[in-house]
């Protein structure tokens, strides 16, 4: 169960550590989305340092909970965009970003799920 539990964490982690090179190099996809958003330049990169964060949480054991709400926030706002402005598929990209951005949020839930005893608010309501 440890292995798959690391193997949970990592996924999320190294999907979003990879998108950062995207968003934080401008690239001309981030760009467009970020710009149909109403966001770049100032919402790429701040929600790519909030991506970083949650990566590094994801991957500390006793901050996993962190990450984990983190990263779920993050991708229920991607989801969100994807299915109100942005579509699933963008510029050709066959539903790739979407569909990274489920994995995450799949990966997240299941993190958090297991985590819940150490999530402050979370353990008050289950006593």
């Amino acid at each position: 169960m440890n292995k798959l539990l690391w193997l949970v964490r990592i996924i999320p982690a190294l999907i979003l550590l990879q998108t950062l090179f995207f968003k934080f190099t401008a690239a001309p996809e981030s760009v467009y989305i970020f710009s149909t958003l109403g966001l770049e330049p100032y919402g790429r990169i701040g929600i790519g340092i909030l991506e970083l964060i949650a990566s590094v949480l994801l991957l500390i054991p006793s901050k996993t909970w962190m990450g984990a709400i983190l990263g779920f926030g993050l991708m229920a706002g991607a989801i969100f965009s994807h299915l109100t402005q942005l579509g699933i598929e963008v510029q050709g990209d066959g539903g790739y970003l979407f569909i990274l951005a489920l994995i995450v949020l799949i990966c997240c839930a299941i993190l958090i799920l297991v985590e819940r005893k150490k999530i402050p608010i979370l353990n008050r309501l289950l006593k």
